[in-house]
């Protein structure tokens, strides 16, 4: 459908797959080229729906160097956002088990950045989605851990993964943003290039 990226090889900079299948979903062609042990720090002074778009440009920074006139890149990064903290991906097993009977019984938002890149144009945008979470029971939260290991994921879970079907109540905002990519919004800010 987006016939204008037909000039460009399109590159995701991330290994996420829910963003390999969000991308996947639209139909278009392109080539995963995740970098490794990339710095995700920020400066604290930064505002909640600033600071994935903070890291995502700087993913995008480490790639410019070797990006090519005919490729656009797309990189991103999520949050989760309660009470005032960055929930990013938990440590370990304790830090999950943590994060997720935080989040049980309140309110939360999820937070995108993504930055598109070429030589010559580079756009950056967040996109925020709010999420209401049940109580969770403790045992649910040790079975969620324990069998999806959700260590890769901000906030410690996955909503399309099991956690998701037993504990979202409500959301505000783009489902697929909550994933890890606000795929409606990278679709339109894709058909400007």
């Amino acid at each position: 459908m987006l016939t204008n990226l037909d000039k460009y090889k399109i590159i995701l900079g991330s290994n996420s797959p829910r963003r390999k299948e969000l991308l996947s979903g639209l139909g278009i062609r392109f080539e995963v080229k995740p970098m490794p042990d990339l710095d995700e720090s920020y400066p604290n002074s930064l505002n909640a729906e600033d600071i994935p778009v903070f890291i995502a440009n700087k993913k995008a920074d480490a790639y410019r160097p070797t990006l090519q006139n005919d490729e656009l890149l797309m990189t991103a990064d999520t949050i989760v956002w309660l009470e005032g903290k960055v929930l990013g991906k938990p440590a370990d097993r304790e830090d999950a088990i943590r994060m997720l009977t935080s989040l049980s019984s309140n309110i939360h938002k999820v937070i995108t950045g993504v930055c598109l890149t070429t030589r010559n144009k580079s756009v950056s945008f967040s996109v925020v989605s709010t999420v209401r979470f049940a109580v969770i029971r403790e045992e649910d939260i040790i079975y969620y851990v324990d069998n999806y290991h959700p260590y890769d994921k901000a906030g410690a879970y996955g909503i399309q993964e099991w956690i998701g079907y037993v504990a979202v109540e409500g959301i505000e905002g783009s489902f697929y943003n909550v994933m890890g990519l606000p795929i409606q919004r990278v679709y339109h800010e894709l058909s400007k290039f």
